[in-house]
């Protein structure tokens, strides 16, 4: 038996869908190759956005298209938020809630149907994942599941309360990805700065214990709530032997008015100081910030203040996205003013121009300069991967060689869009 695999959204889901796959390769269901039809297709959902469900029916109604006789199995946040709306899609055999996500081989391979979609509120269990996929970087889950509400989301609905692996197991797994020969390691989860929730343990004990780990070059902290990120675990990161960095740290807004809207659990003074304290710390440091545009509430003259206060920061790039509206949530019903889809798109553009002139801003001193780069593939002639500071590098030369492995590199010229350098080793 065969099977493709589909994955939307985010890191933690590559992650899981990752785990899918390698529990059905050892029950002798393969991954197809280009040109073969599968037995299943698995589809790992997502819903942040009202596109994103959107992304989701697209794909099945296509999967359902191209490989008619296939069963379509659905999982993810989007199958465990609207199930049945789910199961009603042209082809859908399976409908796998967060719980039973990584069930799935066994479900696929004979031990019966995975139990009705459970609420959320019952959502308990931690399920350990770690995988690689086909990158070089592994993805190992932390932690699962969110309590913070905040009041245009629904990945608390999809994906329960907030629960951790042990720090025990988390260490185990990544000697196991030592012993396979990785390099780099991603921390994912909802809310991986809540790691530990509910335990003794927190999210800097568990990055002590990483870093002690033979054999891993490198951790990468995925994202990690502002008010989460402390003094503590920038000076850890900054001193670390294998903690890169490179911080993604979500605002989602520039104006207090509009955090207080979303129900965030900080202001905009707390998210400059986590700026300034990192740059403090290492002023080489990446950081990726996540924005929200033309949420509820968000007037033009807020609009404005959220724009201003992105430019005053030292961020390094922005991840764009326009609000959308979840059923369910609070911003429906508590907060009155609405922005065009219209004035939404005007706004995506003036923070994308930002965005790309922060990208620059921190990329081009670089230029000339050496630094540490994981080769991570070959693919359509070129060879590249990521300095320790998340700088993307593109080799002046195929060097299947080099795969897997850090080596320096000279970073010899910016792309005119600032997204990637063109770099040679120093052998």
């Amino acid at each position: 038996m065969k099977a493709s695999y589909s994955t939307l959204g985010c890191k933690l889901n590559f992650a899981e869908t990752g785990t899918i796959a390698a529990a059905l390769a050892d029950r002798g269901v393969a991954r197809i190759n280009p040109g073969e039809i599968p037995d299943f297709c698995i589809v790992n959902t997502c819903s942040v956005t009202a596109e994103a469900d959107r992304k989701c029916r697209r794909l099945i109604r296509s999967l359902n298209s191209r490989y008619p006789e296939a069963q379509i199995i659905v999982t993810g946040c989007y199958a465990q938020l609207q199930p049945v709306e789910v199961a009603a899609l042209p082809g859908v055999a399976m409908v796998v809630g967060i719980n039973d996500k990584l069930r799935i081989a066994d479900y696929v391979c004979g031990a019966g149907a995975p139990d009705p979609v459970e609420p959320s509120k019952n959502l308990r269990e931690f399920m350990p994942s770690c995988s690689r996929g086909d990158r070089t970087r592994y993805f190992l889950k932390v932690q699962d599941g969110c309590n913070y509400w905040c009041s245009y989301c629904t990945i608390p609905a999809a994906r329960g309360r907030s629960r951790s692996g042990s720090i025990e197991q988390l260490v185990g797994q990544a000697r196991t990805v030592a012993a396979e020969g990785g390099k780099e390691i991603v921390l994912t989860g909802v809310n991986i700065g809540d790691y530990g929730n509910g335990t003794d343990k927190t999210f800097l004990d568990l990055c002590r214990a990483l870093d002690d780990v033979d054999g891993i070059e490198r951790y990468r902290i995925s994202s990690i709530e502002p008010d989460l990120l402390t003094d503590e675990i920038i000076d850890f990161v900054a001193g670390s032997r294998r903690f890169m960095p490179h911080f993604h740290v979500p605002l989602q807004c520039g104006s207090d008015e509009v955090l207080r809207l979303m129900r965030r659990h900080y202001l905009t003074d707390l998210f400059a100081d986590k700026v300034s304290k990192i740059k403090a710390a290492m002023p080489h440091a990446f950081i990726g910030v996540d924005l929200i545009v033309g949420a509820r509430g968000e007037t033009p003259e807020l609009f404005e203040k959220s724009r201003a206060f992105v430019e005053s920061l030292p961020i390094s790039r922005l991840h764009v996205f326009p609000y959308s509206e979840r059923p369910g949530t609070r911003a429906l019903t508590d907060i009155d003013f609405i922005v065009s889809q219209e004035e939404k798109h005007r706004r995506m553009q003036v923070m994308t121009e930002v965005s790309t002139a922060r990208q620059r801003s921190f990329s081009e001193p670089f230029v000339g300069t050496v630094r540490p780069a994981l080769i991570e593939h070959v693919s359509h002639g070129k060879t590249g991967g990521f300095t320790d500071n998340y700088l993307r590098v593109e080799l002046d030369s195929v060097r299947p060689d080099l795969a897997n492995r850090v080596v320096q590199v000279r970073l010899d010229s910016l792309s005119p869009e600032a997204d990637k350098f063109t770099a040679t080793v120093i052998e």
